[in-house]
C-alpha cells in the first residue's frame, strides 16, 4: 500500500501572496499521490485576491473574511489567529506556507508555531535593516524566520541576511515565485487576451510612453504620498507624449489624495485596482514602471522594463546593484527627476532596460518541491 500523502496548508491574504503562491501549489498539486494541498484565505484583501485566485483557477477551502473598512492590524492580526486556531487543530497539516511579509504571513506563522506545525516561508531572508520600513512587513518577516523551519530565499543576499541573524539551517535560495506566476501569465495574456485588453485601454497606443504606476505603502500615507501624486501631475505636465496609468489601491489613504490631486487631470489614467492579467499586460506595454510595491520590482525586468521605487530604502537590493531598478524617494522633485532621466537619456534607459533579472528563471516552484520532499521525506 502507498503512504497517505502529506498534508500541506498554504495561507494567504492578499493579491501579492496569491499570485506568489499559486505556482507553488499547482506545482505541489501535480502530485496527489504526495501531497493534499489546501488553501485558507484570510481576506485581508478580499476583492483584490479573488480576482488573482480566479485567474490562477484556485478555490479556498477556506476562507476567515477579515476584511472590513477601516480595519486595524491589531484586528487583522487577533482575527487571523482566532480564525486560524480551529483550522490548524482539526486539520493537523504536515506543513503550513506563509510568503512574504503580511500580517497574514505573520499570524499564520505564529498560529503554526502555536501548534507545533512545521512553517514553510516562501520569499524568505528580506530586510531593509530599517524598522518601520516598510510598515509593518519589515518586522513581519523578521520574526517569521524566528517560527520557520524551511526558509526559502529568492536571492543569494536574502540568504546571506538569515545567515546574519543566526539562521544556517534549511535555507535554499530558489529564485522568486513571482517569476514562475508572471511567465505562466504572459502566454496566456499575449494569446487570447491581448486584442480585448487593448480594447480595454485605448490610451495604450503607439506613439505614446506609458508610465505604470502602483503606490500603496503604509509608511507613505500622508505628506510623502502627497508628494507622490504632485510629481505624477508634474510629469504628465511636462511630457505631453506621457501616458500615466494608475490602477488605485483600495486604501482610503491611497485614494483620498490620488483622487485630489489627480482627477481629472490630462492623460492620467486612474484605474480601479486591475486583474493580475491585465497588470501584467499593462506592464509589458509600458515605458517604465513607477512603483512602491515588492512584486513588481522582481516582474518588471523580466519584461525588460526599468523600474524606479518610490521608497526611501527597499528589501529587493538586488535589482538595485543588477542596474534594472533605481530608488527615487518619496520627494516631489526626486521622482520627476528619476523618470525625467529616463524619459530623455536613450543610454541609461537602454542600461536598464537590459540589465539581467536577479529574481529568477520561472523555476522557484519545482525547487520548493524538490526540498519539501526531502524534509518530509
Amino acid at each position: 500500500m502507498g503512504s497517505t500523502p502529506k498534508k500541506l496548508l498554504f495561507i494567504c491574504g492578499t493579491r501579492p501572496e496569491g499570485i506568489k503562491v499559486a505556482p507553488v501549489i499547482q506545482a505541489f498539486a501535480r502530485h496527489p499521490e504526495r501531497y493534499a494541498v489546501k488553501l485558507c484565505v484570510t481576506g485581508q484583501h478580499r476583492q483584490m485576491l479573488q480576482q488573482t485566485l480566479d485567474f490562477f483557477e484556485l478555490r479556498p477551502d477556506y476562507d476567515l473574511e477579515l476584511m472590513k473598512p477601516g480595519q486595524t492590524l491589531f484586528e487583522v492580526t487577533a482575527g487571523a489567529l482566532t480564525g486560524l486556531a480551529p483550522i490548524l487543530t482539526k486539520d493537523r497539516p504536515d506543513m503550513v506556507f506563509v510568503q512574504g511579509d503580511t500580517t497574514t504571513a505573520f499570524a499564520g506563522a505564529l498560529a503554526s508555531f502555536y501548534e507545533k506545525i512545521p512553517v514553510a516561508h516562501i520569499e524568505a531572508g528580506l530586510r531593509t535593516h530599517e524598522r518601520y520600513s516598510p510598515f509593518p512587513e519589515e518586522v513581519n518577516r523578521a520574526l517569521i524566520s524566528k517560527v520557520a523551519q524551511l526558509h526559502f530565499a529568492p536571492t543569494r543576499a536574502a540568504a546571506e541576511n538569515l545567515a546574519r541573524e543566526g539562521i544556517h539551517e534549511n535555507v535554499f535560495q530558489v529564485g522568486n515565485t513571482v517569476i514562475d506566476a508572471l511567465l505562466m501569465s504572459l502566454e496566456r495574456v499575449r494569446g487570447k487576451h491581448a486584442s480585448s485588453f487593448a480594447a480595454e485601454f485605448p490610451f495604450v497606443r503607439p506613439g505614446r510612453r506609458m508610465i505604470l504606476v502602483t503606490g500603496h505603502r503604509r509608511e507613505s500615507f500622508g505628506k510623502p504620498f502627497e508628494a507622490i501624486c504632485r510629481a505624477l501631475r508634474s510629469l504628465v505636465e511636462r511630457y505631453p507624449d506621457v501616458e500615466l496609468v494608475y490602477p488605485v489601491h483600495l486604501n482610503p489613504n491611497v485614494r483620498g489624495p490620488v483622487g485630489e490631486i489627480l482627477r481629472g487631470v490630462e492623460r492620467v489614467h486612474l484605474l480601479e485596482p486591475v486583474e493580475y492579467p491585465k497588470l501584467v499586460w499593462l506592464m509589458s506595454q509600458s515605458h517604465l514602471v513607477l512603483t512602491d510595491s515588492g512584486g513588481i520590482q522582481e516582474e518588471a525586468p523580466s519584461l525588460g522594463k526599468p523600474v524606479l521605487v518610490m521608497r526611501e530604502v527597499t528589501e529587493r537590493p538586488e535589482g538595485i546593484d543588477a542596474g534594472c531598478a533605481r530608488l527615487v524617494g518619496t520627494t516631489e522633485a526626486g521622482i520627476v527627476e528619476g523618470v525625467s532621466q529616463l524619459l530623455t537619456d536613450e543610454d541609461v534607459y537602454r542600461r536598464m532596460a537590459q540589465a539581467k533579472n536577479p529574481y529568477g528563471d520561472g523555476t522557484s516552484s519545482s525547487a520548493i518541491v524538490r526540498h519539501v520532499d526531502a524534509a518530509l521525506g
